[in-house]
C-alpha cells in the first residue's frame, strides 16, 4: 500500500476512535463503528463495553436490532414492486387494503403508497412502550401484528390531511408491509430475504420473528426508566411492534454493503433509485436533530461538511441507537451502532445526535475524492 493511502487509512481510523469514544463519554455503554471505502477495505472503531457486568468488549462484528433502519429495506422492495409494474406509488391505500384504514377521520382513499414512503400520511402513530422496570418485565415479550398496530391508530384522528405535511409515522410502514404481503402473497420479510439479503450475500441480516434473543457475539443494552434509578438490562425482548417499520436485525458489516448496493443502483433501476431520492424538508421537530435532512422515499439525505450530501437512515429502541450513511455514489458508506444509550434529557439527547453526526460526517469526509458529489 503507497504512504499516503496507508496513511489516509491509519487517520479513518483514528477519527473513528476518537468519535467512537466520544459517543461512551456522553453515556453510551457501547459503540461499534465501520467505515467501508471503494477499495473494499474497512476501518472498524470500538468504544465501551458490551457487558457492564462482565466488561467483555464490544464485538466489531456484534449482532443488533436495527429499528428503523429496516424502512429503508421495505421501501427498497415497494421500488422494486414498482419497478416490475406490481403497483404505482400514486396507488391508494385503499387498493390494496380495502378497509383498513378507516373511521375517526382516516380515509385509505386519500392516502397513496408515496405518502406512505414519505411520512406524509397524515396518519397518527399510537405505538406502545416501556414505562418502568415492572413494566418492561411484564410486557417484554409481548408481540403485536401488523394489523394490531394500524388498528391502533385507527382510534384516532389524523394529524393532517394526506400530503399536508410532514411526520415521521411507524404506522405508515407497517401498513407498506401489508402492502407487500397483499401484491406479493408473502410476507414483507421474506420479500427482503430474497429481493435484498440473499442476493447481496447479507448472511447476518434477518428478521427474528417473535425470538426475544440476539445471536452471538452481541452488545447487551440497558435502559434508565426514571432519573436516579438504576440501569436495567432491556437486551432480551420481543421488540413490541416487529413488522416493516422496525423488525431486522443486521450488523455494520451487512448494513454498509446494503447502503453502498442500495446508491450504487445495484438494488433499483434508475428511475426508481431516482424516485427513491426525491426528496421533502423533514418536519421542524426533526429539524435540530437532523440539520438540513430532507427526506426521500425511505431513506434521508444529509449535508455534508466537506460539500455536498449523503444518504442514509437511523434508527432507535430501548436504548440502541444506528445510523447509516453513504456517499451519493455509494462507494464510501459508515454504520453506527450504539447500545445503552440513556435519553436524559432534552439537551442531552441533541448532543448524543451530534456525535453521532459527526462520526459519520468525519468518516464520510475523511479522504480527499471520497466520492460525494459537490452541489
Amino acid at each position: 500500500m503507497p504512504a499516503a493511502s496507508a496513511a489516509g487509512h491509519h487517520d479513518d481510523r483514528a477519527g473513528l476512535r476518537r468519535n467512537a469514544a466520544a459517543l461512551t463519554a456522553l453515556g453510551a455503554t457501547g459503540v461499534q463503528a465501520r467505515l467501508s471505502g471503494p477499495d473494499g477495505r474497512n476501518q472498524i472503531a470500538t468504544s465501551g463495553v458490551a457487558d457492564l457486568t462482565t466488561r467483555r468488549q464490544v464485538s466489531p462484528d456484534g449482532y443488533f436490532r436495527i429499528a428503523s433502519v429496516t424502512k429503508t429495506f421495505v421501501a427498497t422492495v415497494i421500488l422494486q414492486l414498482v419497478g416490475d409494474g406490481e403497483l404505482s406509488l400514486d396507488d391508494t391505500v385503499e387498493r390494496w387494503l380495502p378497509g383498513v384504514v378507516s373511521g375517526n377521520g382516516n380515509d385509505g382513499r386519500a392516502i397513496t403508497v408515496r405518502q406512505l414512503l414519505q411520512h406524509t400520511s397524515g396518519i397518527h402513530d399510537d405505538y406502545p412502550d416501556y414505562t418502568s422496570a415492572e413494566d418492561f418485565y411484564q410486557h417484554r415479550y409481548d408481540t403485536y401484528t401488523a394489523e394490531q398496530t394500524v388498528a391502533r391508530a385507527m382510534r384516532h384522528r389524523p394529524d393532517f390531511r394526506p400530503g399536508k405535511d410532514w411526520s415521521y409515522s411507524n404506522t405508515g410502514y407497517a401498513l407498506l408491509g401489508m402492502v407487500i404481503q397483499r401484491v406479493t402473497g408473502h410476507p414483507w420479510h421474506e420479500q427482503v430475504r430474497d429481493r435484498i439479503a440473499r442476493p447481496l450475500g447479507l448472511e447476518h441480516t434477518f428478521w427474528p420473528g417473535t425470538s426475544p434473543t440476539l445471536p452471538q457475539p452481541h452488545a447487551k443494552t440497558y435502559q434508565r426508566f426514571q432519573r436516579g434509578e438504576p440501569l436495567v438490562d432491556v437486551t432480551e425482548q420481543a421488540g413490541l411492534v416487529n413488522n416493516g417499520e422496525a423488525g431486522l436485525v443486521s450488523t455494520t458489516a451487512d448494513l454498509n454493503r446494503f447502503f453502498r448496493a442500495l446508491l450504487g443502483g445495484r438494488l433499483l433501476p434508475s428511475t426508481q433509485l431516482a424516485q427513491m431520492k426525491h426528496t421533502i424538508p423533514v418536519g421542524k421537530e426533526f429539524e435540530p436533530l437532523m440539520p438540513g435532512a430532507r427526506d426521500g422515499l425511505g431513506l434521508f439525505s444529509r449535508p455534508l461538511s466537506c460539500g455536498g450530501t449523503y444518504w442514509g437512515h437511523e434508527g432507535g429502541d430501548s436504548g440502541w441507537i444506528s445510523a447509516a450513511g453513504v456517499t451519493a455514489d455509494g462507494r464510501r458508506s459508515v454504520t453506527l451502532s450504539m447500545s445503552g444509550v440513556q435519553a436524559e434529557s432534552a439537551d442531552h439527547v441533541l448532543r448524543v445526535t451530534q456525535a453521532e453526526s459527526k462520526l459519520v460526517d468525519d468518516a464520510l469526509c475523511a479522504t480527499p475524492n471520497a466520492g460525494h458529489t459537490r452541489r
